[in-house]
Formats: structure tokens, sequence, C-alpha cells
């Protein structure tokens, strides 16, 4: 259908359009174009489970988990955790001969960083990342949300929802994160807690910068135009578009807030984060901070 020329243009549809009309990433398609022409098997030990079993495990999986979009990486680690013994190449090449891999949308191509470096750190409550959203209520119309998560363990540490975007409801979510992980709400409670976000009003106006200064948060604005400065941020600006906002309809705002809260638990209870191998944000909050509670 690629090669197939449109009759309004007289070009041909192109495969990423084709692959984005039928929800299918190009890498499945490619791999189907091999798999074709393939004459022999790919030599070594099946393991345990018949390609027929895991993919009814796969399945299962995918079905149970309480989110969406996830990568093969999760799906077979997810598949660990149920005691069900795999590969990750061979949880990707069942999930591709199915069609079960996550659509990627196709990104724009992006000039000279205007910084080099990562914003992940190694330690929480070392670097928080804050943003907001804006969705629709049935009822009351255009509500905004707002949120902060750690950088480290990926917890989200508070968000909330109002119908006035302001620089007083932005601050919620630092207010919940502050009690959250210092256990109380003072001066210089979060001395060394840097907060980045973007130079959206409500960030960079007085009353906020004035009560993180309050708290000894220090202030990490992104670079304009660079989102990427406050990836970890806009990464679950998504996760919550997919899971929540996009899949669910709230009459007034007052719902939305506590659906988000309850979202919240369910997230940091079971998100699986790759990079700590594959545990929750709860599981890595608790690692690292049961030294210092035994300590104290």
């Amino acid at each position: 259908m690629s090669r197939t020329a449109s009759p309004s243009t007289s070009k041909p549809y192109g495969l990423s359009r084709v692959c984005t009309t039928w929800g299918m990433a190009k890498s499945t398609h490619y791999w189907r174009c091999k798999a074709s022409v393939r004459t022999r098997l790919r030599p070594g030990p099946k393991g345990f489970h018949s390609d027929e079993e895991l993919h009814v495990n796969i399945c299962r999986v995918i079905e149970e988990s309480p989110f969406t979009g996830e990568g093969y990486r999760k799906i077979w680690a997810r598949l660990r955790f149920q005691g069900i013994r795999t590969s990750p190449r061979r949880t990707l090449r069942i999930m591709r001969e199915h069609g079960l891999l996550a659509f990627q949308r196709p990104g724009s191509p992006h000039g000279p960083k205007a910084h080099d470096g990562t914003i992940k750190t190694a330690t929480v409550d070392e670097i928080w990342g804050t943003d907001m959203t804006t969705t629709m209520t049935v009822l009351e119309g255009n509500a905004s949300v707002f949120f902060a998560v750690d950088h480290c363990s990926l917890e989200c540490l508070g968000i909330h929802a109002a119908k006035p975007g302001t620089r007083f409801e932005a601050l919620e979510p630092i207010r919940q994160g502050v009690r959250h992980s210092f256990g109380a709400f003072g001066l210089k409670v979060a001395q060394g807690l840097t907060l980045r976000h973007d130079n959206g009003s409500q960030y960079v106006s007085d009353v906020f910068q004035d009560e993180i200064a309050f708290l000894g948060i220090k202030s990490s604005p992104s670079y304009v135009r660079e989102p990427q400065g406050n990836g970890i941020a806009e990464r679950f600006v998504r996760i919550l578009k997919e899971n929540l906002l996009w899949v669910r309809h709230f009459d007034t705002v007052e719902e939305m807030r506590l659906a988000l809260l309850e979202f919240k638990e369910i997230y940091n209870r079971e998100w699986i984060v790759g990079r700590h191998g594959y545990k929750t944000p709860a599981q890595v909050r608790k690692e690292q901070t049961a030294p210092v509670s035994e300590a104290a």
C-alpha cells in the first residue's frame, strides 16, 4: 500500500503514513518483511515455554497491567515477576509477530542541543520536576492539572487539579511533595533540593519563587523552547494522559482531582522503571530512605 499512488496527488502514500493509519510501528513492518524470506529458525534453546504459551501470557500481562503503552522490556519484566522466564529478545519477537508492540509516533528532527548532560539523578529528593497540563471536564469546562515528580525514582510526589491555572495552584503539588518527603512544612525544610520547571508565568512569578525559596528549594528553570530540559516531567505528562486523562471523562474538577490522587498511588506502587532494575518508584524510595531511617 505504501507504493499505491494517491488519487489526489498522484504520489505514493509512503510507509510512515501507512503505518500511522494502520496503528503499527515501522519496525514491525520491516520485521515482517524479513520474516517472510527467513529460511531457518534462530539457533539455540527455546526455553521452558513454547511461543504459543508465551503469547497467551504476554496478552494476559498486557490486559492486567493498569498502564498502556508499555514496551517489550517492561512486559518481559512483568513476566519475570510472575515466574515466567524468557529473554527480552524473544519477548520482542513474539510481540512483533502478533502486533502487540506499542505504537510510537514519529518525532520531528531536532536541532543542536542547548546543553549537554543528563537531568537524571542517582538519589531521591535531589531534583524534582514540575509542570502542568490542561484538559476538559463535562460540566465545568477547562481544568488545569499540576504535578511534581522525582528525577531519580520517577515518583509522583504531588498532583492537583483546579479550575484556574494560577501560581497558587501550581504550588500545591510542591507542598504535597515537601510534606511527603521531608515530613514537615517550614523554613528551609527542603534545603538542598532543586526544582526544575519551565518558564511558564506560574513558575517565574514572585509568589512561586518566594515560597520555594522559603522552603530552601533552589529554582532551576529549563532553557526556553527546550522541553528536553524538563524531560522527566514531560514524560510523566504523557503517562498521565495515556492512562487517565485521555481514557476517562470527568463531570467536575473535584471528581478529576480525586481521580488524580488515586492514580498517583497506583502509579507509585505499580509503575516499573527499567533503569532501576524494573522496580517501582515506591520501592526505589524505600530502599534509599530505609538506611537513613534505621540510622536515625
